[in-house]
């Protein structure tokens, strides 16, 4: 008996310090989005995935100190408030169905008042020495040892519903975990099966990983169930790395005066995002292009049809951030690379740059010359 009890008042200290943490974590001040210089294309590519989850998330390898964590962390505030239901782990979404939790369900098929509130998207990282039960879920061990009951205690893929999941060091993170996050972020659904029972719960959010080349690559199996691939490199630019600087020194400083500068391009950009994301349903593609797109991909020597649907996606996406609704030859050109660039096929043998055989191909595909 003395056992169990220290054992629980270890476990709710825990459990208490962790919530505390995560409050602190939520409340922190963020380095604006708008405010960050270079990284277009990474920028872009998690843009793109806010508009369109369904793309298949990000994944950027890079130097270190180029910001790649700062980027993702920045897209917090550039996310709109969502409905969930009031006291509800996994997010669930009031009217929904594919959203909900089997609970929430319940009280819907039953005709009880569902209460719900605003919050913002949630942004999980995912601790590099994670368990598979604190990324699937578990147990709760203190409802078992007081109540004799098995009860399910909702892990970081529950949290995650609706939002984002970052991944930082995603290449030094267990293939398995990795397989785990991946299945769950193209499925939209989570099973676990523990102690004789299983629990589905709705897991829809954006995967972003994170990674430094040195430290080793991706298996080329799970790289290419990332919707988009982004290579970040060191600014060279004496004057920029400058700008850069001073921006972090001056928000380090005060971070309130900082984000007021900024409120503006910050309410802008989070406009366009909330219009595109409405718009997205009047995009059309020409069966033309999507013919041109196939090709492309053939001609790459893309195994399967990952390349071929993200890249139709993305190009959608990309018009309505741009308040169209009809695809033209350069909207395809500017998300190309980032769909395609990571499931080309390595050949040691070969000189050219993988990213201009891409460009090359397009030409010849689309009728440009150099």
């Amino acid at each position: 008996m003395i056992m169990i009890s220290s054992f629980l008042k270890r476990h709710f200290f825990i459990s208490s310090i962790s919530k505390l943490y995560c409050t602190k974590v939520e409340n922190r001040q963020v380095f604006p989005f708008t405010a960050i210089i270079g990284q277009t294309n990474m920028k872009l590519a998690l843009i793109l995935n806010i508009i369109d989850p369904r793309i298949g998330g990000v994944m950027s390898m890079g130097d270190r100190g180029t910001g790649k964590s700062t980027v993702v962390r920045s897209l917090v505030d550039l996310l709109p408030k969502i409905q969930v239901v009031n006291d509800d782990p996994f997010n669930s979404h009031p009217s929904n169905i594919d959203l909900m939790s089997q609970d929430v369900k319940n009280l819907k098929m039953e005709g009880k008042p569902i209460y719900t509130n605003f919050i913002k998207t949630p942004m999980i990282d995912l601790p590099l020495g994670a368990t598979e039960d604190r990324v699937c879920g578990s147990i709760d061990i203190e409802k078992a040892l007081l109540n004799g009951a098995k009860a399910f205690e909702p892990g970081l893929l529950a949290k995650a519903n609706r939002g984002i999941l970052y991944v930082d060091e995603v290449n030094l993170l267990d293939d398995h975990l990795v397989d785990i996050l991946l299945d769950s972020a193209a499925g939209g659904w989570n099973t676990v099966e523990r102690e004789g029972i299983s629990i589905v719960h709705p897991a829809r959010f954006i995967l972003i990983g994170s990674g430094n080349p040195e430290e080793g690559e991706l298996r080329p199996q799970l790289l290419d169930r990332f919707g988009m691939h982004v290579r970040i490199k060191t600014i060279k630019d004496p004057i920029s790395r400058v700008n850069i600087v001073e921006r972090r020194s001056n928000f380090d400083k005060n971070a309130d005066d900082f984000l007021k500068d900024y409120e503006y391009l910050q309410d802008f950009l989070k406009n366009r995002i909330v219009n595109a994301r409405d718009s997205l349903k009047d995009v059309k593609i020409d069966y033309q292009y999507k013919v041109n797109i196939a090709e492309l991909c053939s001609k790459l020597n893309i195994d399967g049809l990952r390349g071929d649907i993200v890249t139709n996606r993305a190009v959608k996406a990309f018009v309505a951030l741009n308040s169209r609704k009809a695809v033209l030859d350069k909207d395809i050109f500017s998300v190309l690379s980032l769909c395609l660039i990571h499931r080309l096929k390595k050949n040691p043998l070969e000189s050219i740059d993988s990213n201009q055989h891409v460009v090359t191909v397009f030409k010849e595909i689309f009728g440009y010359s150099d």
